[in-house]
């Protein structure tokens, strides 16, 4: 069993040293580049001082990045990706929280750079130290002194007071999270996968470390193309892309805008997807265009790295069903607990979704008192004490042994007296002809319930429709067409944006 991420590397480029390890549609690099330009980064940040602290990485999204990420972790330091299209202020925040030493960046970033009053630290060209001569020995010892527990990443997610959170992911973290996700997607050698997120999401390990561990080669898909799903389909098909690991917002764009009757992903054969519920309508439209391929439904937050269940699907579900989340990774535990603190073993009973086990990261970065309150303790079933995290998502066990997601617990709302997932509406309004994709939110004080849907259908039918469904304390007073659901860096509807505009339109 590996120790230290890069160990992946340094397996994979005895295999495969000319293989293209990482590619956008303009270069790419090969795993023997990519194990080079690595060391030398590690190198020159080690003979410069730099050790286990953030390094914070400002580049355009690009397979160079990537390469940074690897040199920092060689030099014993963790790195913390950051892009240009990360708006000015959180990288401000970031900074203040992180107070980096160091920063690496590419030609177009380095500018920048010195925008941000909070940073005093060296600014390092890649270009400068992707070539620094390599210390073997120095590396060497890094190496021997390293443990499995060192962190290796910080991600910041949205804290609910605004202020961005650091989550720190360490080795063991990881890699047994990778371990078990080649297992569940089948990754290989012959595996061709394509990113869609930005590298600063915990959602692109699925892509860069399954790449790292079986030699796959991973194409970063330019972000234009998702304004073009037909030019996104044809992207695929001209990299011979065969999986993909996408949030369900990506995945409904292409089959919403009626790409299929055009252009199918032809080689695609594993398509995994999380974040948001899949609507059954577009999930349906994706198995009939790929009736051979095998859709895998993840689940799990940032804090427990990146998934914690997941969910092959062996059958098309039906009118009303939902898609479960599955089944727990090997080595984790995943639990329900009642608003009481106790353990919820029924079916259909919901409870908050609590994850125990080998892949919780370290906690948040320099904040003991947000890392207590979502990192817990308790005794488990088995009389051990075990630490686990809260995610706030809330969920059911089915009859069948499945887990199910119900809503975050932030979406459930009272309103007029009633609790209401606002989930539950969007299932029902999903279900509906002419509805592509729908959002339901209500204004600040609670006063207003309203739905923003994509389609053709007409809001008095939508409004008979869930009549008929919903209790009427469930039916939006507004509903509003719209050409695109606005969506936030990570691809999940901008639930926040929906609201400020229900509020503008008072």
């Amino acid at each position: 069993m590996q120790r230290n991420i890069l160990e992946y590397l340094e397996d994979t480029v005895q295999k495969y040293p000319q293989k293209t390890a990482f590619a956008n549609d303009k270069m790419g690099m090969t795993f023997q580049e990519v194990y080079q330009v690595s060391r030398s980064i590690g190198t020159c940040l080690h003979e410069k001082g730099y050790e286990k602290e953030p390094v914070v990485i400002y580049m355009h999204k690009h397979p160079h990045m990537i390469a940074a990420f690897w040199g920092v972790v060689y030099s014993s330091c963790f790195y913390v990706p950051i892009d240009e299209e990360m708006p000015k202020f959180r990288i401000e925040l970031i900074f203040q929280n992180l107070k980096p030493r160091a920063v690496i960046c590419d030609e177009a970033t380095s500018g920048q750079i010195r925008e941000f009053e909070d940073f005093t630290g060296e600014v390092l060209l890649y270009d400068e130290i992707a070539g620094y001569p390599v210390n073997d020995q120095a590396l060497s010892d890094i190496r021997r002194k390293a443990i499995d527990t060192d962190p290796i990443y910080i991600v910041f997610t949205s804290g609910s007071t605004g202020i961005p959170k650091g989550v720190v992911a360490c080795h063991r973290s990881v890699i047994d999270y990778v371990e078990s996700l080649t297992e569940v997607l089948g990754v290989n050698e012959d595996s061709v996968l394509a990113n869609q997120t930005p590298l600063y999401f915990d959602a692109c390990l699925k892509e860069l470390f399954s790449s790292l561990k079986c030699g796959a080669t991973t194409y970063l898909v330019p972000k234009a193309l998702f304004m073009f799903p037909i030019k996104l389909v044809e992207f695929l098909n001209e990299y011979k892309i065969n999986t993909v690991c996408w949030v369900v917002s990506a995945l409904t764009m292409i089959s919403s805008m009626k790409t299929f009757d055009k252009v199918v992903p032809k080689y695609l054969h594993t398509v995994a997807f999380g974040s948001e519920v899949f609507p059954i309508k577009q999930f349906n439209l994706w198995r009939k265009a790929l009736p051979n391929a095998r859709f895998i439904n993840l689940y799990g937050p940032t804090e427990i790295t990146c998934n914690c269940t997941y969910h092959p699907v062996q059958k098309v579900p039906g009118e009303g069903e939902k898609l479960p989340i599955g089944r727990a990774f090997p080595g984790r535990r995943v639990f329900l607990l009642s608003e009481e603190g106790g353990e919820i073993r029924e079916p259909e009973q919901t409870g908050e979704i609590c994850v125990a086990g080998e892949s919780l990261s370290l906690g948040y970065y320099h904040d003991p008192q947000e890392t207590e309150k979502s990192f817990q303790e308790r005794i488990s079933p088995e009389g051990k004490r075990e630490r686990y995290y809260k995610t706030g998502d809330m969920g059911y066990l089915g009859k069948d042994g499945n887990l199910y997601f119900s809503g975050r617990r932030d979406f459930q709302i009272k309103f007029n007296g009633h609790r209401i997932e606002l989930e539950e509406m969007e299932r029902v309004l999903d279900r509906m002809p002419g509805i592509e994709k729908s959002c339901c939110v209500t204004d600040q004080r609670k006063t207003c319930l309203a739905a923003f849907y994509m389609g053709e259908a007409d809001p008095g039918e939508i409004r008979l429709w869930m009549k008929k469904r919903l209790p009427g304390y469930m039916v939006p007073r507004k509903i509003f067409q719209t050409e695109r659901l606005p969506l936030t860096k990570n691809g999940k509807t901008d639930r926040g944006a929906l609201q400020k505009r229900l509020e503008g339109r008072r």
